[in-house]
């Protein structure tokens, strides 16, 4: 996140515990070896996070790992381009689901998305919702801002709202946009983005910010615009400076400094 060195600090009442809540600890890397896996599970085991975010193949020893504890897991679904069809997607949560995800994160074809088949989107993420509705997990939407427009965004958080699903979703963490000097890069979740999002999502619609939140100041700032859960791999930095902050199991009021409008949260 860059920081707006020039504005005041803005203050959030908040606790480790609620902090801790936010997140969804993403182990999501395509190098990550059952090694790496099994030190990340527990650390979202030691940190009592939300879920921990994996793929679908990593499900059983993420259900081993985690016993014991209330960190519920989340698979990942088409990731991370949404290229397979409606079909596997629908066969591939189910699947995910009946295994012990909890809550499942699916990539929208974003093809369809850019060129406005709006009946395809709709069906496809109709489907998936009751797939996974039926097996008793929620589903979270990844919409891929980086490639979109407002205009995308906009209508995504209206067909989510329509299909009551439980989150919409910034972004992977992976998709790489060509920048102006050849090289690949993308800006995640913007704080402008996240205001649209919320604008357009319905009450009942939470808002997961993906795609870079790799401090505490940027998970308080995030807090504040309405997002109530992010996907993070910086866990350990976040909640061990909260902790440095003296945030702990009574609420207190910590200061942050919000980034630019028009900045951006980075990558995972």
């Amino acid at each position: 996140m860059v920081a707006d060195k020039g504005s005041s600090s803005h203050t959030i009442n908040v606790t480790l515990a609620q902090l801790a809540k936010m997140i969804d600890h993403s182990l999501l890397h395509p190098t990550m070896t059952d090694q790496d896996i099994l030190a990340g599970l527990n650390i979202a085991k030691k940190y009592s996070v939300a879920t921990a975010c994996v793929k679908p193949y990593l499900i059983p020893l993420a259900k081993q790992e985690l016993e014991g504890s209330d960190v519920l897991i989340c698979p990942v679904i088409g990731f991370p381009h949404g290229n397979s069809t409606t079909q596997i997607k629908v066969l591939e949560a189910t699947a995910a689901a009946e295994a012990g995800g909890a809550e499942i994160d699916m990539v929208v074809n974003i093809g369809k998305v850019l060129g406005g088949d709006w009946d395809y989107i709709t069906k496809e993420i109709r489907l998936i919702n009751e797939a996974v509705k039926t097996h008793g997990a929620i589903l979270k939407v990844i919409f891929e801002n980086d490639y979109l427009g407002p205009e995308h965004i906009i209508r995504l958080c209206q067909i989510c709202t329509e299909l009551d699903v439980a989150f919409v979703k910034t972004s992977t963490g992976y998709g790489f946009v060509k920048q102006a000097d050849g090289s690949y890069n993308y800006k995640g979740a913007t704080v402008s983005d996240l205001k649209l999002m919320k604008e357009y999502s319905g009450p009942k619609v939470q808002i997961k910010a993906a795609g870079g939140v790799r401090s505490l100041d940027d998970l308080l700032h995030v807090m504040s615009l309405g997002v109530t859960r992010i996907g993070a791999t910086a866990t350990v930095a976040i909640l061990e400076e909260a902790k440095k902050r003296g945030i702990g199991n009574e609420p207190i009021e910590v200061s942050f400094i919000p980034m630019k409008e028009e900045g951006d949260i980075g990558g995972y």
